[in-house]
């Protein structure tokens, strides 16, 4: 197991990404936060991965969050129980005061959160981490035409449900 400093210096350093990319994939901050607390105990327990720079630690924290997303949106204990009690549901952006229903950065997050994954990711990371493409296709493990493609789509759907 990573020491306490590492992991502490990992969350300080990256908490903020890693939230954004659990927040994108749920509506709910239960299930964010489980996603987000999956990413950082796949990170503390995976001490034997070597990063070269921070960057790499960044591009493995942020990649490891994606995947917590989707295998806890797959469980099919989460899809029961919204399906059961859909009137519960609590939206992350909701919390926060400048994401109050009508304001525009509600409208973005809903309209990423609409977005098949790909592009919904690679978009993520060019929009709002600065990656380029050929840096996602490495993160994705995803051939750089095919990158450029998921971004140009990502964009055009996002530009029609934000007019």
């Amino acid at each position: 197991m990573r020491s306490q400093e590492d992991i502490e210096s990992a969350m300080g350093k990256h908490a903020d990404a890693v939230w954004r990319v659990c927040v994108l994939h749920f509506s709910e901050r239960q299930d964010a936060q489980d996603a987000f607390q999956d990413a950082f105990l796949k990170y503390a327990l995976a001490d034997g991965a070597a990063f070269n720079d921070e960057e790499h630690r960044k591009a493995w924290l942020l990649r490891t969050a994606s995947n917590a997303c989707k295998d806890l949106w797959r469980a099919s204990s989460r899809r029961a129980a919204r399906q059961e009690a859909p009137e519960r549901l609590e939206t992350v952006a909701a919390a926060d005061s400048a994401g109050q229903p009508g304001s525009f950065e509600r409208e973005v997050v809903d309209a990423m959160r609409a977005l098949d994954d790909p592009p919904r990711t690679p978009l993520y990371l060019s929009l709002y981490e600065g990656y380029t493409a050929p840096e996602i296709a490495r993160l994705l493990e995803a051939p750089v035409n095919t990158v450029y493609t998921w971004i140009a789509r990502g964009k055009a759907k996002l530009r029609e449900q934000l007019r």
